[in-house]
């Protein structure tokens, strides 16, 4: 019998970028469960959805910003993140090292380089 693929939700506000993130994760085998746009709604996927961890960009639709989104996932679910964005400044990643994120990708990044760091990040996770 063959395991399920692993789940990942995807908060991305920018269509096209969110768009491209779920037809990677999906081709390179990962069980895309959502794509949110805000940290309201990024909250309530992981809440109902339970993935196993959340690709999240800082900038997103909303009031809240993707730090105060991953903060909340981990401290309610215990689920962590990848942040992919363009804002990995210093002041950013003090600000969300209370999620535990699992890493940092920064925007411009390629597409094979974000499923290797969903893979490296699982892998984390399973020691």
């Amino acid at each position: 019998m063959t395991k399920p693929p692993t789940r990942i939700l995807v908060v991305e506000d920018d269509f096209l970028i969110a768009m491209e993130i779920e037809i990677a994760l999906s081709d390179a085998g990962f069980d895309v469960v959502g794509v949110a746009i805000s940290a309201d709604e990024a909250l309530s996927l992981a809440e109902s959805r339970k993935p196993a961890l959340v690709v999240m960009d800082v900038r997103l639709a909303g009031d809240s910003d993707g730090i105060h989104a991953a903060i909340e996932i981990f401290r309610k679910l215990g689920i962590r993140c990848i942040f992919a964005t363009a804002h990995s400044d210093p002041h950013s990643v003090e600000r969300a090292r209370p999620a535990m994120p699992l890493g940092w990708l920064q925007k411009p990044y390629t597409l094979a380089s974000l499923v290797n760091a969903v893979r490296s990040g699982l892998g984390e996770l399973s020691r």
